[in-house]
C-alpha cells in the first residue's frame, strides 16, 4: 500500500527571488495548489489576502524573516529555505522566529519528503522540528564542521526539550 502524500491539494506559497528555484519547487510540488512570489511585496500581499497551508520562504532577497512574522500571524506553516543564509545562527533564528523548519536549497529535491514530515508532525500533534535534527544532523556536521552547535550551546542543549 502506498503511503498517502499529505501534500495532496495543499495550498503552498513559494517565495524566492530566483526564477529557477520557483520553477523547480513548483514542479516538485505539482500535487499542491502552488502560488509563487518573487518579491517581498508580492508575497506579503498574497499572505495577507489568500489562505495558504504552507509558505516556503527564502531568507535573503525577499526579507524572509519579515514574511515569517506575517505567516505566523496568519497561522501558515512557514519553512525557511536558503542558500546564502545557511548558518547555525540562522537555524536558531528560524526556530526562535516560529518557522516550522529550515532547509538548505541544495536539498530542495527532498522538499516533498520534508514537507510531508512537517504535516505528519502537525497531524500527530508533535513539534514541527521533531525529526529535523535526526534527518539533517550529518548534513550540517559536514557543512559546518564538528562542534558547529557549540557556538550556541545553551540553545542546542535545550533544543530537544523544546520538542
Amino acid at each position: 500500500m502506498e503511503e498517502k502524500n499529505l501534500l495532496e491539494g495543499k495550498k503552498v506559497l513559494i517565495v524566492d527571488d530566483e526564477p529557477d528555484v520557483l520553477e523547480e519547487l513548483g514542479e516538485l510540488l505539482s500535487m499542491c495548489e502552488v502560488a509563487k512570489a518573487s518579491t517581498f511585496e508580492e508575497a506579503k500581499k498574497m499572505l495577507e489576502t489568500r489562505p495558504f497551508d504552507i509558505a516556503i520562504l527564502d531568507i535573503m532577497g525577499v526579507d524572509g524573516y519579515k514574511l515569517l512574522e506575517i505567516a505566523n500571524q496568519k497561522k501558515v506553516i512557514a519553512v525557511m529555505l536558503t542558500a546564502h543564509a545557511l548558518s547555525p545562527e540562522n537555524i536558531v533564528k528560524s526556530f526562535k522566529g516560529g518557522a516550522a523548519s529550515y532547509l538548505p536549497k541544495e536539498k530542495m529535491g527532498d522538499i516533498v519528503l520534508f514537507l510531508n514530515e512537517i504535516l505528519e508532525a502537525k497531524q500527530k500533534s508533535k513539534h514541527f522540528w521533531w525529526r529535523w535534527l535526526e534527518r539533517w544532523a550529518s548534513f550540517y556536521d559536514e557543512k559546518f564542521g564538528p562542534g558547529w552547535q557549540d557556538k550556541d550551546k545553551d540553545f542546542w542543549e535545550k533544543f530537544n526539550y523544546y520538542l
